[in-house]
């Protein structure tokens, strides 16, 4: 590092920014400054430490060698500072910052009101951003860095991601309670053929799971409609269109004016696997681990 020069936290801060969004532009919006501005930040800290940390192209921005080695130090520097700072505000109610979660839908309601109404209480100052998105949309918004971590069923078979279940979850068939197979404890594949069915597109990764599952049976339904979400499909189920076969978290909670029913499906049952995801060898900020952290201990205990 060059003498008499000092390295400034709103310098590493830009940096990190710049290497997990890949994108001035995106990083520029994330730090609510101007790209010339973020470009200037970013060239003082090359200056000051007498390396090239970015390779600029047209369409994208690449770290060198040293610039990755240098982001993941950077981030800890960063880490490490915020995390002094509860000692200095003796607590954690003045921690200031953002978090980003990519959730697929089915999981938001289920996995966490509860764990954010408590990390809110401990951290009231923390904006958390909930990106509900469909699974593969989660998934590269992890692995782009536009979200800290998500709650997933896919990502287990991606090398660059880590995936820590939680919860196993069975499909079950979506139906009105004055439907005809509403009352049976369970129901097969085959008993569905002839009610009308609906289910979600070729382009979603429950399809792509339950088309895994199902590729020996020889009797499956027919869908009649088709929806890219599953919470359009179990509203268009609770609207008196069809049937249909979700995951059980699809299903909204029980209330006195619902009249959705699940039913175990069977023959075969079909499983997916939820769990948190974070791009590997990421270090999360202290207020991204802190709910990470939180989000897995309230499913450990939900297992017990």
């Amino acid at each position: 590092m060059r003498s008499g020069h000092k390295i400034e936290m709103s310098d590493l801060h830009s940096f990190v920014t710049v290497a997990e969004r890949g994108s001035f532009s995106a990083a520029a919006l994330d730090l609510h400054l101007s790209q010339p501005a973020l470009s200037r930040r970013i060239a003082k800290l090359e200056s000051t430490l007498g390396v090239c940390l970015i390779e600029r192209t047209t369409r994208r921005v690449d770290l060198t060698a040293v610039g990755r080695d240098f982001a993941r130090k950077a981030r800890e520097v960063l880490n490490a500072f915020e995390s002094s700072l509860l000692g200095i505000n003796e607590g954690t109610s003045h921690l200031y910052g953002e978090v980003t979660v990519a959730c697929v839908p089915s999981a938001v309601i289920h996995f966490l009101p509860d764990v954010l109404k408590e990390y809110r209480r401990l951290y009231p100052r923390i904006l958390v951003r909930v990106m509900d998105e469909g699974a593969s949309h989660a998934l590269s918004s992890v692995v782009r860095s536009e979200a800290d971590f998500g709650i997933n069923y896919i990502g287990a078979q991606e090398i660059n991601i880590e995936f820590k279940p939680m919860f196993k979850e069975r499909f079950v068939l979506a139906c009105l309670d004055d439907h005809p197979l509403a009352a049976q404890p369970s129901v097969t594949w085959a008993e569905i053929q002839e009610y009308d069915y609906i289910a979600v597109a070729k382009a979603s990764g429950n399809r792509f799971l339950l088309d895994l599952a199902l590729a020996d049976v020889p009797t499956l339904p027919h869908p009649v409609c088709e929806a890219r979400h599953v919470r359009t499909v179990v509203d268009m189920v609770e609207a008196g269109l069809g049937v249909a076969a979700v995951p059980l978290l699809a299903i909204p909670r029980p209330s006195a004016h619902s009249r959705l029913r699940s039913i175990p499906l069977e023959a075969p049952q079909v499983f997916r696997t939820l769990g948190l995801i974070r791009r590997r060898g990421r270090v999360l900020s202290h207020a991204a681990e802190q709910l990470y952290a939180m989000i897995q201990q309230w499913s450990m205990e939900r297992k017990d």
